[in-house]
């Protein structure tokens, strides 16, 4: 076993894959930031609100005000040196330092595709993106035509780790036998030209769930074997053009479409290359023939020690939900950052009562005082939200005077087109609840079971 680990890191690849693959990332990050600036969200999401949801252990982590157009400012320009290959390992350090402190600003706006995007830049920072086609590459010191097969295959395991979690999380009952939450959302899709009177079809949610199911489990697989890997390819196009159509979940579509392309032999990427060659008018069959035969030499123990540590926590952290009791969908506790996407629809009410321990005194809170109704939506029905959305209203109605205070909460949520029914134990002050990773107690049992993974 582990000589065939030492020749698997031996052996070396052409670099156009990684190099294509750097090129697309880069440009998708670029117009990614700069959509979302054009659209007015970084002042609506990060600099109007009076208050941001933060992740438990990133409390530190903030908008910066006015400043935040300035963290958007460097991620996008260091998406740009990225694609271009300028003084990359800063670009790349800068750009997942920049996204991931965005991101992590406020977990309203948490989106698989955004940790993915963390998760695949950090990953960036240890591979030789930049050896092949790039602006660092000029000097033929530090390019190479070949680098470690190792570098080309981690990105394709991330993304065998993405599409097969995400099928797996689709083995429910909820999705399979009652095609929730498609059967919610699609027929709400009837303005959609030729498809939209099949978006009413119960038949349609049922084919779109197993379906949905079967493709995430086996495109990885039709991606890594050769004879499938153009019409899996197709199918990749399809099915991220489909939801695109559906469903407005931004660029990520189209990110995961570019991605898919790594699977590729090097012959592809170079037609790629060259396409790109011709429209900025660069001589690649010059470049090339200069570095034909230049093997990547640098050692980097210490890379694949990390992205091997990466890969192997991404193939762990989707099942930290089993450490918790209680049905997944409804406590949520181990759902984020486990690729499980678009499986919930959930609705919540949840009205907050400040009292007076001593006087028993009491007022209830309108939260759109204090909330969006983007951040109001989200924090009724995660637990973690209005848990610290309490300590939020305890402490600022302490800063006005008011003393022995508790907080608690009435609410109620739906789930995949359930009954609404009671979610957070109103006798349960919730001031004196500390967030942690352990479970809530004070979530009450949900009334019905989910079969699955």
């Amino acid at each position: 076993m582990n000589t065939i680990i030492k020749t698997y890191f031996t052996k070396q690849t052409q670099a156009a894959p990684l190099a294509v693959f750097r090129v697309f990332f880069g440009v998708m990050m670029f117009v990614s930031i700069i959509r979302f600036w054009s659209n007015g969200w970084i002042e609506k999401l990060y600099i109007t609100p009076k208050f941001h949801f933060s992740y438990y252990g990133f409390e530190w982590v903030q908008p910066l005000g006015n400043y935040t157009y300035i963290l958007f400012a460097i991620c996008a320009f260091s998406a740009l040196m990225v694609a271009v290959g300028f003084k990359y390992r800063m670009a790349i350090i800068a750009f997942f330092l920049s996204f991931t402190y965005i991101e992590l600003m406020d977990k309203t706006t948490y989106l698989n595709h955004y940790y993915f995007i963390s998760c695949v830049s950090f990953l960036m920072i240890f591979l030789p993106a930049n050896s092949y086609f790039s602006f660092d590459a000029k000097n033929l010191k530090k390019s190479s035509f070949y680098i470690p097969n190792w570098t080309v295959d981690s990105i394709k395991v991330m993304l065998v780790i993405v599409y097969f979690y995400a099928g797996l999380a689709k083995l429910n009952s909820d999705w399979l036998l009652k095609a929730m939450p498609l059967k919610i959302w699609l027929p709400s899709k009837y303005d959609i030209p030729f498809l939209g009177n099949f978006m009413q079809q119960e038949w349609v949610h049922y084919a779109f769930s197993w379906s949905g199911a079967l493709y995430d489990l086996a495109i990885p697989f039709l991606l890594l074997y050769k004879r499938t890997r153009w019409f899996a390819f197709i199918l990749v196009i399809i099915f991220h053009v489909l939801t695109r159509v559906l469903f407005p979940i931004g660029m990520f579509p189209f990110i995961m479409i570019v991605s898919a392309l790594i699977f590729f032999d090097a012959s592809v990427h170079h037609k790629i290359l060259q396409v790109v060659s011709k429209i900025f008018k660069i001589n690649k069959a010059e470049i090339d023939n200069k570095i034909k035969k230049v093997f990547f030499k640098k050692r980097m123990n210490a890379s694949k020690a990390i992205v091997a540590t990466l890969l192997v926590l991404q193939l762990i952290i989707p099942w930290r939900y089993l450490a918790y009791p209680d049905e997944l969908f409804w406590t949520e506790e181990g759902y984020r950052f486990s690729w499980r996407v678009m499986l919930m629809e959930k609705a919540g009410y949840a009205q907050f009562k400040v009292k007076d321990s001593v006087t028993g005194k009491q007022f209830h809170v309108d939260n759109s005082d204090f909330l969006n109704t983007f951040q109001e939506k989200q924090m009724s029905f995660q637990p973690d939200f209005i848990l610290e959305y309490a300590h939020f209203l305890g402490n600022h109605f302490a800063s006005q005077g008011h003393k022995n205070l508790e907080v608690y909460v009435e609410s109620y949520v739906a789930l995949n087109g359930r009954l609404s029914q009671p979610f957070i134990d109103p006798t349960v002050d919730l001031l004196q609840q500390k967030e942690s990773f352990k479970h809530k107690p004070w979530i009450l049992e949900f009334n019905d079971d989910i079969k699955g993974l």
